[in-house]
């Protein structure tokens, strides 16, 4: 009863972690998707990435707010940066955007080339560690989250691309350090390319990929004690793909 009861209080949390995800990240990746910017994630939350490094490299307090505001300055920077080559080079994004990410890698691993727990906080960057999310971040992320839905669902009309790079920047930036850089990108994209077909009721059918995908990989990663971030990626993509074959799979039969 113990155990079950310390797995319970483990699981929770990080299940939690990953519905908050799925909210604010399905309909972004859906816009992402339509703008042909796939890749934008990647570079705003390895940039946002390179804020924390650099700020834990300066001594600041590791969960801190001055790290949270150089990660946050970093990602609205990049996203300032990206506002700015979309209008002036539109036909290219997607190189620039590939080009950011790869720059802020390797400053990622220059920064961190002369700390003994570089890797470590390389991996943790990228892989995150959703088991261990505290509940007390929960409370915070999710008043943050739920203000982003808000402006989504009842302004993203009028946002222009400044503001939608700025709300995306901040999504990224907290759910970055909530679960890691590959959870973040498979939680834009999956949902949305699974669904790309699925013009009806497709943020339901993108939030289920989601929703089912953190369920069944972190039942999967307990089971068979492998790590989480990697399985859940591995879950979603697997559900996005079943979900991306039975709708072509239904367009094909309306066609014949």
């Amino acid at each position: 009863m113990s155990a079950d009861l310390s797995t319970l209080s483990i699981l929770w949390p990080a299940l939690v972690a990953g519905l908050l995800v799925t909210a604010t990240h399905v309909p972004l990746g859906m816009q992402v998707l339509e703008r042909g910017i796939v890749f934008i994630d990647l570079a705003v939350a390895q940039v946002a990435g390179v804020g924390v490094i650099l700020a834990d490299a300066l001594g600041w307090e590791p969960t801190g707010a001055a790290v949270q505001v150089a990660a946050l300055g970093a990602a609205l920077a990049c996203a300032l940066l990206l506002t700015w080559t979309e209008r002036r080079w539109p036909e290219v994004q997607e190189a620039v955007i590939g080009v950011i990410f790869v720059l802020a890698s390797s400053a990622a691993v220059l920064l961190l080339a002369k700390n003994p727990h570089g890797g470590e906080h390389l991996r943790d960057l990228l892989a995150g560690q959703i088991l261990w999310v505290a509940p007390a971040q929960l409370l915070v992320v999710t008043l943050v989250y739920g203000a982003i839905l808000a402006l989504w669902f009842g302004m993203r009309e009028r946002f222009g691309r400044i503001g939608f790079y700025a709300i995306f920047a901040v999504a990224v930036t907290i759910s970055v350090q909530l679960v890691g850089l590959y959870l973040v990108f498979v939680t834009l994209v999956v949902p949305a390319l699974a669904t790309w077909h699925s013009r009806k009721r497709r943020l339901l059918k993108g939030y289920g990929i989601g929703t089912l995908g953190y369920v069944f990989g972190l039942l999967a990663s307990l089971a068979w004690d492998l790590p989480s971030g990697p399985m859940i990626v591995c879950a979603v993509t697997l559900l996005g793909l079943a979900a991306f074959s039975l709708a072509q799979t239904g367009r094909s039969g309306q066609g014949a």
